[in-house]
C-alpha cells in the first residue's frame, strides 16, 4: 500500500520531520525528528581553498533540474564503501513527483554528457531541506553545494537543513542546534516568500566564500535551466 504522497511529505516537512528507509529495498518508510539537527548557516558558509580553485578552474558545468530522476537514481546506488542506501522506491517517486509540482530542485554537475554529481532537497517557503547527493568525480558534488548555495542567498532563503553534521559538513560551516532551537527557525523561514532561482546565473567567488554580489546574467559555460525531471547531504566526495 502507497504511504507516501507528495501533500504528506510536504506538511511533514514544514513541522520538521523528513523520511527514511532503513534500506533500498525495504518498503516501510520511517519518520525522523532528530534531538539535534544539522544546518549550515547561509552567511557563514565556508568554501575550502582548494575547492575554491576547483571551482575557478571550471571543472563541471552547473545545470539546475535538468535530470532530477537521475540524480535521485544515482543517489539511491549502493558503493563499495556504502553498501545501503535510505532511499526506497516509493520515496524515489514520491520525491519525482515533487520535482515535477515544483517543490524538488536537483543541483548537477556535468562533463560533457556525463552526469558527474549533484544533490537534491525541497524548498518550502525560505527553507531549504538538503537531501542527498552523489559525487562520480572529485568535489562534484561539493561544487553542487556551492552552486545551491549562491542561488539561496540569491533568492533570499534562510534556511538551509542538512538532517545532520559530519566532519566533511563542518568544512562548510555546518553546526547542530537544539529541536526546539531547529523548529522555531524553521517557522520563521517558512513564512519568507521567495522561490527557488532556477535561471542560470553568475555569483562572485571570494577566497573562501561566496561574494554578496550575485548578477542575472548567465555565464558562458552555463546553460540555462530546462526545468525539473543518495545518499545524505551527509555523505559525499
Amino acid at each position: 500500500m502507497k504511504v507516501l504522497t507528495p501533500e504528506l511529505v510536504l506538511s511533514a516537512y514544514s513541522i520538521g520531520l523528513f523520511p527514511m528507509a532503513n534500506d533500498r529495498e525495504d518498503p516501510t518508510v520511517h519518520w525522523i525528528d532528530p534531538i539535534r539537527r544539522g544546518i549550515i548557516p547561509l552567511n557563514r558558509f565556508h568554501i575550502p581553498r582548494r575547492l575554491a580553485r576547483t571551482i575557478r578552474q571550471g571543472h563541471f558545468e552547473l545545470r539546475v533540474n535538468s535530470d532530477f530522476s537521475q540524480v535521485i537514481r544515482l543517489c539511491a546506488e549502493t558503493t563499495g564503501d556504502r553498501p545501503r542506501t535510505w532511499l526506497n522506491d516509493e520515496m524515489i517517486a514520491v520525491y519525482v513527483e515533487l520535482a515535477a509540482r515544483g517543490h524538488a530542485h536537483s543541483v548537477e554537475a556535468w562533463q560533457g554528457d556525463e552526469l558527474v554529481g549533484g544533490l537534491y532537497g525541497l524548498a518550502l517557503g525560505g527553507a531549504f531541506f538538503g537531501e542527498s547527493m552523489f559525487s562520480r568525480q572529485r568535489d562534484a558534488s561539493k561544487t553542487a553545494l556551492v552552486e545551491l548555495v549562491a542561488r539561496l542567498r540569491a533568492a533570499g532563503f534562510v534556511l538551509l537543513d542538512t538532517q545532520f553534521v559530519t566532519s566533511h559538513l563542518r568544512t562548510f560551516g555546518a553546526i547542530e542546534i537544539s529541536r526546539q532551537a531547529y523548529r522555531l527557525r524553521l517557522q520563521r523561514a517558512i513564512g519568507v516568500r521567495t522561490r527557488f532561482p532556477r535561471a542560470a546565473y553568475s555569483f562572485a567567488l571570494g577566497p573562501t566564500g561566496i561574494g554578496a554580489s550575485v548578477s542575472g546574467r548567465l555565464p558562458a559555460s552555463a546553460p540555462a535551466s530546462t526545468g525539473s525531471s543518495a545518499h545524505s547531504t551527509t555523505q559525499t566526495s
